[in-house]
């Protein structure tokens, strides 16, 4: 799906109507047990670009990939970072030291076959996206 950015909070209440103070609420709870605040400020959109690069780092190993996953998950979640922004994806890259993002990225069709197959697959399977 594709969407351009627009106001996280208003596109959780969009989607998932009154459940989202619910779900708000508990990703509140949930992530204060383990000392972060949860931060509903900010934007949304595409993630496709970001999907894209979780890829790219799988390539360069699974902990590369799941320290990216990590860092681009806590400032979207936590710091109300804009998970389409390509500056806010490479940064999150160069902490978790992989090597390539940007050029990786400034091709738009790299990684997106794979990326759409994983979600057609799981798709398939009934898990929604």
């Amino acid at each position: 799906m594709y969407f351009s950015c627009v106001d996280k909070r208003e596109y959780y209440r969009g989607k998932f109507g009154s459940q989202s103070e619910q779900m708000e609420a508990r990703m509140s709870e949930v992530f204060g047990s383990v000392g972060l605040q949860y931060n509903m400020s900010g934007l949304t959109g595409n993630t496709m670009d970001s999907h894209r690069l979780i890829y790219f780092a799988g390539l360069q190993g699974s902990d590369k990939q799941h320290h990216l996953v990590e860092e681009s998950g806590l400032g979207y979640f936590t710091h109300g970072k804009y998970i389409g922004d390509h500056n806010f994806l490479l940064e999150c890259a160069e902490k978790v030291g992989l090597e390539g993002a940007a050029e990786f990225l400034q091709e738009p069709n790299n990684g997106l076959w794979e990326v759409q197959d994983e979600l057609n697959r799981g798709n398939d399977r009934g898990v929604p996206y």
